[in-house]
């Protein structure tokens, strides 16, 4: 009978053990990476993200984990604002005790939601010049990509048609469409990510799913909607569910774009933690929705990458 192979003894022995070892021990982490990754791309110093935020907060509940994932792994971080605040009819009633407030009531109340973004923004590793307002009309943005394309819009609380907010990047810029697309696509020609966080078409707020649409149509042209994943803040009735502060809990997958494919990407303790604090900073949002914005503050965030027909050449 032929001699079946032996063990290896001695020092071989330990290698091969520790080779096996070595071996299990990659692929654990490698599965724990992918399992955190949620679908992203991996991160490293050479990441340059951009998140894409319809107004002042949205960038924190969704995506506070990822930007400081980027930040501590010495990439570069940026965050625009599409708009201001300055249509939010709770923080009016809240603030300014009223609907109806003058124009200028209106605007101080953007430039205090501004402030309270750079706060909470900074918490989470964006400097200060990576942190990026063009001050459009909140409310206002699907009309600029359909009615108001070349017709400049009348923002219903502050009367104004073009952006009024010495702090944005190109103040004075009219209120069109066209000038939104320029000055978005002036933003990727400034960050030139590689990794590009936007809200999901399937939001159901429409400045969210038109600012959707506004970067979708930006990277297609480009021809990089690779980089481009998506996030939803309104994702249904009752969603996201708990209400309120619940530590140590993932954030369950909405209703609403259920065919997205979204994954969770999973956050450290320390993520959680720094997210809260930067919900925390919003001060003026927290009088008026609380519990909403504190459901956000979970161990996991939720992307996707666009339909596979996006990245078609």
């Amino acid at each position: 009978m032929r001699d079946l192979p032996q063990p290896p003894r001695g020092e071989s022995a330990l290698v091969a053990i520790s080779n096996i070892a070595i071996a299990l021990l990659a692929t654990s982490l490698l599965a724990t990476s992918e399992a955190r990754s949620g679908g992203l791309p991996p991160i490293d110093g050479r990441t340059s993200l951009l998140v894409v935020s319809p107004h002042p907060d949205d960038e924190t509940l969704c995506c506070a984990g990822a930007i400081e994932r980027v930040a501590n792994a010495g990439g570069q971080v940026s965050v625009v604002w599409i708009t201001s605040g300055d249509g939010s009819m709770l923080s009016l009633l809240m603030v300014e005790k009223s609907l109806f407030a003058a124009p200028g009531k209106v605007r101080d109340l953007a430039a205090k939601r501004m402030r309270e973004a750079r706060e909470a923004t900074a918490l989470l590793g964006v400097p200060e010049n990576q942190q990026l307002f063009l001050g459009y009309p909140d409310g206002g943005i699907l009309q600029l990509l359909t009615d108001n394309r070349t017709t400049p819009y009348h923002a219903r609380f502050t009367g104004d048609t073009r952006v009024p907010y010495p702090n944005a990047v190109f103040p004075g810029h009219p209120y069109t469409g066209a000038s939104l697309e320029h000055d978005f696509e002036a933003i990727l020609d400034r960050v030139r990510p590689t990794l590009v966080l936007a809200p999901s078409l399937d939001d159901t707020h429409p400045d969210h799913s038109a600012t959707g649409k506004l970067v979708t149509r930006a990277l297609l042209r480009r021809g990089e909607a690779s980089r481009l994943h998506y996030w939803i803040v309104h994702g249904g009735e009752g969603w996201p569910s708990p209400r309120g502060y619940m530590p140590g809990i993932p954030l369950a997958l909405p209703a609403t774009g259920a065919g997205l494919g979204l994954q969770p990407f999973s956050l450290t303790d320390t993520e959680e933690v720094r997210e809260l604090q930067a919900v925390n900073a919003y001060h003026t949002q927290m009088e008026v929705m609380a519990p909403f914005l504190l459901a956000f503050v979970r161990t996991s965030e939720l992307f996707s990458a666009p339909p596979a027909a996006l990245n078609a050449p």
